[in-house]
């Protein structure tokens, strides 16, 4: 009679299985005689390289988008070069999920590791967008929990990696992929989840009621250390409103995460509405809505629905690479899957769905997508096709190195640092010598 096997055991038995074949993968690259990698094996360059150029433009508009606001983030509706940043990471995430779990030996160790990932990122954004590290302006540090931003770049990557890895890890078939129908076949839950998140965010979006809401901003009065508060309320009452005071994915984000622990500065400030410098931050107008200054993070709950989506169309790309040898094929299949979303997006556009980054809407998902399809078209055909991989190999060392670039630049670790050395007077430092934290 046969032993059942418990859990801890089957787990363990997965992850000394999972080990083994590691070590034959390692054995079998070390042989001295050796074959040339066949095409599956190659190292995909232009991955790197597409990465990279996302980092590169994610420093590039947060160092000269509060300069030029034609690359700046959109105060609410339209795209500017900034909105393509956290697409296109999202994009090449899934891209690479599909190499990272080709061939999985053990699902419950995969998940382990998915899991584990997932957790790390999270915690890592928490740490440096939670609040922790003031800024520029400030060599104090710490922050008070019940004020702490839940949300962030780094965790809606963390949500979207752990949901698309988890699909792929449980939700593809077994067969073999010899044409674009069988691919479609073998992937077809994937494609389930993502309509399934697709239907749950539409639904949500236009159809939850939106009651009126208040919020509270605290003011200094000057030449004292009074301080007083003041209670706004924002007049709703509509349903479906996809406006800056009254949509549901800013009503869902005060419910569960609670309004204290949203983005305090809101990027629909910078709205006519709001600003009298518009597309810049500005004071406010005599007429300004109420809920201008009312916190709201573009790094929602409900909006981070499609960008696990954004992952998944990724993660489609990446299974392109692996069933498909020929070049031709890949990019003619890119490029067709490209086009069809870009021109899906812009309908929707039309007929009335914005483009909208703060919401994530199903058009911004679209067009970013196939921009996103179309970039990796270019840098593939140029690097992996035509082989110019000198030009790029910064932009290459920024995608192998990109976690680490993210952390000490984008998020001014380095300044900081470099910040927290001065002469006599905290002022008195190299950074306000050359004008930045001024």
């Amino acid at each position: 009679m046969q032993k059942k096997l418990t859990m801890y055991e089957l787990i363990k038995s997965c992850d000394d299985d999972h080990q083994w074949h590691e070590k034959k993968d390692i054995e079998s690259a070390l042989q001295i005689s050796r074959p040339s990698l066949p095409p599956d094996k190659e190292r995909l360059v232009s991955l790197d390289v597409f990465r990279g150029l996302t980092v590169a433009l994610m420093i590039l508009v947060d160092d000269v988008g509060g300069i030029l606001p034609s690359i700046n983030h959109s105060p609410w509706d339209g795209v500017t070069l900034a909105d393509f940043v956290m697409p296109f990471f999202l994009f090449i995430v899934g891209v690479s999920l599909a190499f990272a779990y080709k061939n999985c030996s053990c699902r419950f160790v995969a998940t382990r590791k998915a899991l584990i990932r997932s957790l790390k990122l999270l915690l890592l954004g928490l740490f440096l967008q939670g609040g922790f590290i003031h800024g520029l302006n400030s060599l104090t540090y710490g922050i008070d929990v019940e004020k702490i931003r839940f949300m962030g770049i780094l965790q809606r990557i963390a949500i979207a990696y752990l949901v698309v890895a988890l699909c792929e890890i449980w939700l593809k078939g077994n067969h073999n992929v010899s044409s674009e129908l069988s691919m479609i076949k073998k992937y077809r839950f994937h494609w389930v989840v993502a309509f399934v998140i697709t239907t749950i965010y539409l639904s949500l979006l236009y159809g939850l009621y939106v009651p009126d809401w208040e919020y509270q901003i605290s003011t200094e009065d000057q030449g004292s250390t009074l301080t007083t508060f003041l209670n706004l309320k924002v007049k709703c009452g509509v349903r479906g409103h996809t406006g800056p005071g009254c949509n549901a994915v800013g009503m869902l984000d005060r419910m569960f995460l609670g309004i204290q622990h949203l983005y305090r500065k809101p990027i629909y400030a910078r709205t006519k509405q709001c600003s009298i410098n518009s597309p810049n931050n500005g004071p406010l107008p005599p007429d300004a809505p109420s809920w201008c200054q009312a916190p709201f993070d573009p790094e929602g709950l409900l909006s981070s629905l499609m960008a696990i989506v954004t992952c998944l169309v990724g993660l489609h790309y990446g299974h392109i690479i692996i069933h498909f040898k020929d070049h031709k094929k890949r990019l003619n299949q890119w490029i067709l899957r490209s086009f069809c979303l870009l021109m899906l997006g812009l309908v929707l556009n039309l007929f009335g769905m914005h483009l909208n980054k703060p919401l994530y809407t199903l058009s911004y998902m679209c067009v970013t997508s196939g921009a996103s399809g179309f970039l990796l078209s270019a840098i593939y055909l140029m690097v992996d096709v035509y082989g110019y991989k000198r030009a790029s190999l910064v932009l290459e060392w920024m995608g192998i190195h990109a976690l680490p670039i993210y952390v000490l630049i984008a998020c001014n670790l380095v300044f900081l640092i470099i910040h927290g050395f001065y002469w006599k007077k905290p002022i008195n430092n190299l950074l306000h010598f050359i004008g930045i934290g001024k």
